[in-house]
């Protein structure tokens, strides 16, 4: 007879800890004033992911003449951004981050982080760790990956990280143009105006990045031309940020139904003398001017919060330019902002992780 044996009942515990969810913007001066502005353009430009020189030479170009000279002009801009409630990307990502905190239930820990300023993800990921979670999951605000802002966030996360005793079970997000809901997001946004009238042309601009890094992102130097290889989404391009834009694009153009030669794909947002992906947003603007296109409608689908570069930049800017050239109407989509089905994209992307 085995006196050791227990006739108790075995207890397992089926729960040991909430998931944490990071959810990850790219950042906002934390005021329009210079100072707040200068000190976000160094913290942005001095990423090697964004500004991809050698670090040296980085340093001084950012502190020596971007940050000094260009501060006053940004601020300026973000002053006519900047609303009661702050700053736009930032309030919308603390509505998200409540809003996802309900839809998820306890079950789950959502907090809100800036890839720069803040809140900071070192602050988020701080949290996470003194809560003794199950697991991480990171979702970076960015529908398309790119080196420069989903390839950074996932740097930084893994940069704090190293150091943990314990690591837990971490998963990123690293892309979601192909999301129903995402899609439907930006197609309920823009059914709105096309219902209301009749569009001579439909605009997708996206944020631009440099020759350089989409080649530098085909490590078998053979596959990216900067060209038609654009024209379809396969395994040897799928990370090809250009080539994502044009699949969201057909995404979208194809719910919206669209018909071909109505539409571009373009890119906006250059900086320097270097060549950035093509087509330019501003020199489209101005070849359908020229061919008589008189209304635009311009979709910002690599932003999934309104900001800087989508109310001020197409939205002012752009409508502006199209104007100078001879159209008569410009109307920008908004963004997912806080809408339902973008807070239903974020569940989904969390429990299918």
């Amino acid at each position: 007879m085995n006196t050791y044996a227990s006739t108790a009942p075995v207890e397992t515990t089926q729960k040991l800890g909430k998931t944490g969810v990071l959810i990850v913007n790219l950042g906002t001066p934390d005021s329009p004033a210079v100072p707040d502005v200068r000190k976000y353009l160094r913290e942005f430009l001095l990423d090697g992911r964004v500004l991809d020189i050698a670090a040296t030479t980085r340093y001084f170009l950012v502190n020596g003449i971007i940050a000094p000279f260009r501060a006053p002009k940004s601020a300026k801009v973000y002053r006519e951004l900047w609303t009661e409630t702050g700053s736009p990307l930032k309030y919308y990502g603390e509505v998200v981050e409540r809003e996802l905190q309900k839809a998820l239930g306890s079950d789950y820990v959502v907090t809100l982080a800036m890839r720069y300023q803040s809140p900071s993800i070192e602050a988020g990921l701080t949290r996470f760790q003194r809560l003794g979670l199950n697991s991480i999951i990171v979702i970076p605000f960015f529908p398309q990956y790119a080196s420069a802002s989903t390839g950074s966030v996932y740097e930084k996360v893994m940069d704090i990280i190293k150091s943990w005793q314990v690591i837990p079970e971490i998963k990123f997000i690293n892309r979601f143009l192909e999301h129903p809901k995402f899609i439907q997001g930006f197609v309920q946004n823009g059914r709105k105006y096309m219902e209301k009238r009749a569009y001579d042309h439909y605009l997708f601009t996206y944020h631009g990045l440099p020759e350089r890094q989409i080649l530098k992102g085909d490590v078998t130097g053979k596959v990216c031309k900067l060209g038609d290889c654009c024209s379809k989404l396969h395994a040897m391009n799928q990370y090809c940020y250009r080539a994502q834009c044009f699949e969201t694009t057909r995404r979208l153009v194809k719910e919206l139904g669209i018909s071909e030669g109505s539409y571009t794909t373009s890119f906006q947002s250059r900086l320097g003398r270097t060549p950035w992906i093509k087509p330019y947003t501003d020199e489209v603007i101005k070849e359908l001017a020229g061919k008589g296109v008189k209304s635009v409608l311009a979709f910002s689908p690599s932003f999934v919060a309104d900001c800087l570069e989508t109310t001020i930049e197409i939205g002012d800017e752009y409508r502006e330019l199209f104007e100078e050239q001879g159209g008569e109407h410009w109307q920008l989509v908004e963004s997912l902002n806080d809408s339902p089905i973008w807070i239903d994209t974020l569940v989904d992307l969390v429990k299918t992780a």
